[in-house]
Parts: structure tokens; C-alpha cells; sequence
């Protein structure tokens, strides 16, 4: 009776973490670059990612790169202060303070303090490296990181290289993906179906031409739009029940769907 006992307890504890885990917040909100814009904090830093959980955001999107010694960091730009990433160390990245005292934040510590929550999707982009060997290195990199650290419920991985989404299913067949495309260079709902990516994640421009909507409840794949900064295209958006927005007006975006029944 004991042992029966003990099993269901630890049962019971698996099963609440478990269900703590996918407790994430059930907003369309993603900061881009993390919260950054309207207290004046670094992009893609950690004061801009904790901003963006305390806001409650679904997500907080961010870039990575690859350093000259092979350490992901965390920056918009392949230029950092005025040093190319791919041609600098981390140690003479990390002299380059950001704006608020930060140190341009590793990939490794940019997950650990998402960890610390369970509200915040991370939606990790992977930019696409001079070669398409280099991003597919970034790539493999990448998913190796998050699977030592146990990150894989918090982040969702997106990326403009259609062989790096790819090359993540590979790595992980059960990761949430998404591919960015702007202008002519997107692949049709029905493609992604096909190749297991679970997102189109277009800049909002894309979506004005074509029954991308409908197309996309029909195949099961959600889409995105991006940068999303006017009241006026949120709206539309929200009309057209897009399944999340990427904004770097989050607060805007909150008030905007406070009032969503008027509309």
C-alpha cells in the first residue's frame, strides 16, 4: 500500500510540473526584441526580456549569432558596438557594456533567466550566417544548448533559413517552428504543412493579398505577422484572428485588444 502510494505521489508530481509548464500566457502578444521600446532599454537584452514577462507577453522574441570562439550570444545586428560578432571573441564583446550596464547577453543566460518563469514563450531566431554551413552550424549549436538546459517547453525557434527550420525538425522533431519570409520569398501554407513547420511567421504586408487566413486554419498552421506597430494594422489583424502579432509596441497591442469587441 505504501509502495502504491509513493508511485501515485510522484505521478502527482510529474503531472503538476508538467501542467505548470504549459501555463504560458494566452495573449497573440510578442514582444520583438523583447519589451524594449517605450522604457528606453537595450534590444535583445535581459532588462528588455523581463519586461516583456512582466507584461505577460506570450512572447519575447530574439536574435543569435556565433562569436569567433563559437559562443551564441544575443544581438539584433551581426555588428555589435562597432565589432562584427563572427569576427570577435565573447570576452572582447563583453567589454562593450549596452546602454543600461548590461553585458551582451550569452544565449545560455538569456534561456536561464526565461527558465525562471513559465508565462514567456522565448522565440529564439537563428539569423542566417555568411554561409549556409555557418547557419546550420548555429543551427546544430543552437539545439544542443537548449536540450543541456532543459529548455526546449520554453522556446519556439524561427528563422528566415528554410534549411535551418528544416535542420531543427531533424534535431527535434517535436520543436514549434515557424518560417519568416517578407516580400516574395514565402512559402505557401500548404509547403509548410507538408515540411512539419507549424507556422508562417510573414511580415504583415504579405497577408493583406490572398486568402492566407483561411488557407491556414485549413492545414493547421498558425501564422504571425510581423513588425505590427500601428493601431490601425493590429486591428485588421485582430479581425482577421491572426494567431499571434509580433510588435515592439506590446503595450499598445494590450490596449488594442482590450477593445477588441468594438471593433
Amino acid at each position: 500500500m505504501k509502495r502504491i502510494c509513493f508511485i501515485f505521489c510522484l505521478l502527482f508530481i510529474a503531472y503538476t510540473s508538467k501542467a505548470q509548464q504549459m501555463e504560458w500566457n494566452k495573449n497573440c502578444v510578442i514582444a520583438h526584441r523583447g519589451a524594449w521600446k517605450k522604457n528606453n532599454l537595450p534590444e535583445n537584452s535581459i532588462a528588455s526580456l523581463k519586461e516583456a514577462i512582466r507584461l505577460k507577453c506570450y512572447g519575447s522574441e530574439f536574435d543569435v549569432h556565433f562569436t569567433k570562439d563559437s559562443v551564441i550570444v544575443v544581438n539584433h545586428d551581426d555588428v555589435y558596438k562597432g565589432l562584427t560578432i563572427a569576427e570577435s571573441t565573447y570576452a572582447e564583446l563583453s567589454k562593450e557594456l549596452q546602454s543600461n550596464g548590461e553585458q551582451i547577453p550569452t544565449l545560455e543566460s538569456y534561456l536561464l533567466e526565461g527558465m525562471r518563469q513559465k508565462g514567456t514563450k522565448l522565440i529564439l531566431e537563428i539569423k542566417i550566417a555568411k554561409t549556409p554551413e555557418g547557419t546550420i552550424a548555429l543551427t546544430d549549436a543552437v539545439v544542443q544548448l537548449v536540450k543541456k538546459l532543459k529548455a526546449s517547453a520554453w522556446v519556439e525557434y524561427i528563422s528566415f533559413s528554410y534549411p535551418a527550420v528544416l535542420r531543427l525538425l531533424q534535431l527535434d522533431p517535436a520543436a514549434k517552428t515557424a518560417f519568416l519570409a517578407e516580400g516574395k520569398e514565402y512559402v505557401p501554407v500548404e509547403k509548410l504543412k507538408e515540411d512539419h513547420i507549424g507556422q508562417a511567421d510573414y511580415h504583415y504586408a504579405i497577408y493583406k493579398e490572398g486568402d492566407w487566413f483561411k488557407k491556414a486554419r485549413q492545414q493547421g498552421v498558425t501564422i504571425n505577422a510581423w513588425t505590427v506597430n500601428k493601431e490601425e494594422d493590429m486591428r485588421w489583424l485582430i479581425v482577421q484572428k491572426a494567431d499571434y502579432i509580433t510588435t515592439n509596441e506590446p503595450e499598445l497591442l494590450f490596449k488594442v485588444l482590450e477593445k477588441k469587441n468594438d471593433f
